[in-house]
């Protein structure tokens, strides 16, 4: 609770923090034109409607995102272009009067469907006018927004997440306050400017065209920057780099460090760093790793540094032995970080796993990859940024990476399951009885026996609870774990029969012995193939996560 608090405060602060940084500057503007008109009621309304709007639209705009797969950077520049065409509509006498009518109109609509009709213009149409200027400003305000939507990634509660970024926006609203509030009565009172308000309404929206180019100028000026302090090798080229190169954030919050004593980036100019946060558990991790170690015993000596930020998914990935156990057995020679409480992550404002961050000899993030994949080209910006010359071929091969067309990832505790089909509702942190039913369609899920159904796992509560699943993959893995003090025993069965052949790795006459928290092979087919894979305990206390596929 304390620590909600905290970013509670911390949010208020880093939005006020804005009244420094060149993105506020296009809307003092606006908020002040738009003050100006209506009742007195209408800047509170202003202000209620960007900070509330804001805090919603910046919510849920990571889904948004997510689901249309729409570029970042194209909605911050077709915001760039709106503020620019209010600019333009500012310093046009023509523009503005039609611009008036229209807003006019909208804000009457409003109004009227409310059930407020106030021709002149108060807090409801305000609300309106505020909440279209938030939803044009945020994307442009997305960099320093960076420390507060990372609140939702991590898995904060949706109603804390949301109290962050409502303070955060409060905290950017109080400049915009004042000006909506006393913006009116300085104008009444100064005669000067009463008497040129066209004047004064040209000045705002140059203003506003002037905080745009400097924006886009420090956009440039970064890039410009880094080109400038990277050598190029005629060989080599920086493939797929940032458009906008920035400074590396600080490694920060390590609960410790395996491998190596504890590193600091500010301590490493003139290496090339790649970050790479993973979690034992992730299968799409663990299919990394070759790439990671094959370029670390290759190119180590000449100058490159690997830094694996280890941020857990789950509880048990935050214990330290744990993590020194997965390291020694995937044979992992570079320094590894435990960032267990997600603070390292926060400060890259990351949002995958696997991710890696690659930086220059200068200190700049130059190139990002997300998930898998995509392995030559960040080898060869490796050898780029160390200035060597053509590509070798790859020793690792690319053949375990994940098609994308198998079964995608399943997870069983209530906070995020999806395709759950026994016909019982979810009993959510109590023990309750579950059943199959009659039919398991592809890719979902289903319960038998008696089962305790938590936010981040499932675990059995007695002997011969089964899980089922209907899947397609060639390989099938499950995180499981143990709450008891003795090694549980796994029956596993494929279509009805135990698993006699194409058993995985872990597997040992059609079971497996869970005596650890960590990831286990199941399933291992020649090519890619539907089943139906039914797991049953031994005895009450195992721990089931998620189920992983691959090909």
């Amino acid at each position: 609770m304390q620590a909600d608090v905290v970013n509670i405060g911390l949010g208020f602060l880093e939005g006020f923090a804005l009244i420094i940084s060149p993105c506020i500057l296009p809307i003092l503007p606006i908020i002040l034109a738009g003050s100006l008109t209506g009742s007195k009621k209408r800047p509170i309304g202003i202000i209620t409607g960007f900070v509330f709007i804001f805090a919603l639209f910046t919510f849920f705009s990571r889904k948004l995102v997510y689901y249309t797969g729409i570029d970042l950077n194209l909605i911050r520049h077709i915001s760039y272009g709106i503020l620019l065409l209010l600019a333009i509509v500012m310093l046009s006498t023509y523009l503005t009067e039609k611009f008036s009518l229209l807003t006019q109109r909208l804000a009457n609509t409003g109004s009227t469907l409310t059930g407020v009709i106030n021709p002149q213009g108060g807090f409801i149409s305000g609300i309106l006018f505020g909440g279209l200027t938030a939803i044009i400003w945020t994307p442009c305000a997305g960099p320093i927004l960076a420390a507060v939507i990372v609140q939702t990634v991590i898995q904060k509660t949706n109603l804390m997440s949301f109290l962050v970024l409502l303070a955060f926006g409060i905290g950017a609203a109080l400049p915009m306050l004042i000006i909506a509030l006393f913006g009116r009565t300085i104008m009444t009172r100064m005669s000067y400017i009463k008497s040129h308000t066209t004047l004064f309404r040209k000045i705002l929206g140059a203003i506003i065209i002037i905080s745009i180019g400097c924006m886009i100028y420090l956009e440039v000026g970064i890039s410009s920057a880094h080109a400038e302090g990277v050598s190029n090798d005629a060989s080599l080229s920086l493939q797929g780099g940032l458009s906008q190169p920035y400074h590396a954030p600080a490694i920060g919050g390590i609960d410790a460090w395996i491998n190596s004593q504890p590193l600091q980036l500010s301590e490493l100019k003139g290496h090339v760093v790649l970050i790479d946060f993973w979690t034992y558990s992730c299968i799409n991790c663990m299919r990394t790793l070759p790439y990671l170690n094959d370029w670390y015993a290759k190119y180590h000596d000449k100058g490159l540094i690997i830094i694996g930020v280890h941020t857990p998914e789950f509880d048990f990935e935050k214990n330290y032995n744990n993590v020194k156990n997965a390291v020694e057995r995937d044979g992992i020679k570079y320094p590894v970080a435990l960032d267990s409480m997600f603070v390292t992550w926060q400060n890259f404002n990351n949002q995958y796993w696997p991710a890696h961050y690659l930086i220059d000899k200068n200190g700049n993030v130059v190139y990002t990859h997300f998930g898998e994949g995509d392995y030559d080209a960040t080898e060869n910006n490796i050898r780029y940024l160390l200035g060597m010359k053509e590509l070798e071929p790859a020793v690792t091969s690319g053949k375990n990476q994940s098609s994308g067309n198998e079964t995608p990832e399943t997870y069983l505790g209530y906070a995020r399951a999806k395709n759950f089909s026994s016909p019982e509702a979810v009993n959510k942190n109590a023990p309750a009885q579950y059943t199959f039913p009659k039919e398991l369609v592809s890719n979902d899920w289903a319960l038998q026996g008696n089962w305790v159904v938590m936010p981040d796992k499932v675990v059995s509560s007695q002997k011969n609870a089964a899980i089922k699943i209907n899947f397609h993959a060639r390989k099938v893995y499950i995180v499981m774990g143990n709450s008891t003090d003795k090694p549980i025993t796994v029956k596993l069965k494929l279509d009805g029969n135990n698993l006699s052949v194409n058993k995985g790795k872990d597997v040992v006459n059609s079971g497996l012995k869970v005596n650890q928290h960590t990831l286990y092979e199941t399933i291992a087919f020649n090519q890619s193939n539907n089943g139906v894979l039914q797991v049953i305990t031994s005895e009450p206390g195992l721990e089931v996560y998620t189920f992983t596929f691959g090909e």
